[in-house]
């Protein structure tokens, strides 16, 4: 018999804090983490944990050019501020 392959998919366990976190700027890894952590452990003992990092909007376009750097996003030079977070978010 064939061995069943475990589907390597992630699985999102609290879709519209994923979805809250994504629209705020985190990566997609991020925004994953901190999502199964709060269904895991319960959304206010997640939120004490806490993080430093601010919204995209928070940041300078020198910032989010750097980002977007670092992330290989190709043309960011010649983005405005607003289509810099719209490439991050969707990376």
């Amino acid at each position: 018999m064939a061995e069943k392959k475990k589907d390597d998919t992630p699985q999102i366990k609290d879709d519209e804090l994923y979805e809250k976190l994504r629209d705020e700027g985190n990566s997609k890894e991020k925004a994953a983490r901190i999502a199964n952590a709060a269904a895991r452990d319960g959304r206010s003992e997640v939120g004490e944990r806490g993080g430093e990092s601010g919204s995209y909007e928070d940041w300078t376009v020198d910032e989010l050019q750097d980002r977007a750097k670092e992330l290989d996003i190709t043309g960011y030079s010649d983005m405005k501020k607003d289509e810099l977070i719209k490439a991050l978010r969707n990376h």
